[in-house]
C-alpha cells in the first residue's frame, strides 16, 4: 500500500539542447530559469563546440533568451558565435527538445518519488548520461533546397 500524501520540495529548471550532428543531448539543471543559468548553459555550449564555429539554437520566446544580460554576454563573444532561432508563439512542437522532453517524462520521470532536490537532479543528470551513452540521430526528412521559403513563411 502506497501514501498518497507528499511534501513538496520545490522545483528544478531544466535547459537541454540536441546536438543534431551527433544525437548527443546536452543538459544543465537549475534551481530556476533566470537570464543568469541560461547563459551558464551558453558558456557550457561555448566550452564544448570548437571556436570559430556557429552554435545555432533553436529556442522557444522565454524571457531570458534575450534578456539586458543574455545580450551583455553574447557581446563579449565573437560575431555570430551563437545564433538563436526563435518558434512561433504556441509552437514548441517545432522544438525538437520538448519531444525530448515529453519522452523524458513518460521514461524517467512519471511516478517517480524523490526525497530532496539534489536526488531529483541527480536522476536527470542519469538519465542524460544513459541516453547520450547510445545517442540517437535525428535524421529530418527534407532538404533545405527542396523548402520553398515562401510557403515556409506563410504557417
Amino acid at each position: 500500500r502506497r501514501d498518497y500524501e507528499y511534501v513538496r520540495l520545490g522545483t528544478l529548471s531544466l535547459l537541454a539542447g540536441i546536438d543534431l550532428l551527433t544525437g548527443e543531448a546536452i543538459p544543465l539543471v537549475s534551481q530556476a530559469h533566470k537570464s543568469s543559468d541560461f547563459i551558464k548553459f551558453l558558456k557550457i555550449l561555448n566550452v564544448k563546440y570548437p571556436e570559430g564555429d556557429t552554435i545555432r539554437l533553436i529556442l522557444d520566446n522565454h524571457s531570458a533568451h534575450t534578456s539586458k544580460e543574455t545580450r551583455q554576454f553574447l557581446a563579449t563573444l565573437p560575431e555570430n558565435r551563437f545564433v538563436f532561432v526563435f518558434t512561433p508563439t504556441h509552437t514548441s512542437w517545432l522544438n525538437m527538445i520538448e519531444s525530448f522532453f515529453s519522452k523524458m517524462t513518460k521514461q524517467m520521470l512519471k511516478g517517480i518519488r524523490v526525497n530532496s532536490k539534489e536526488e531529483l537532479s541527480e536522476r536527470i543528470y542519469r538519465y542524460f548520461d544513459e541516453i547520450n551513452a547510445d545517442p540517437l540521430i535525428y535524421h529530418w526528412t527534407y532538404k533545405m533546397d527542396e523548402i520553398d521559403p515562401d510557403e515556409a513563411t506563410t504557417v
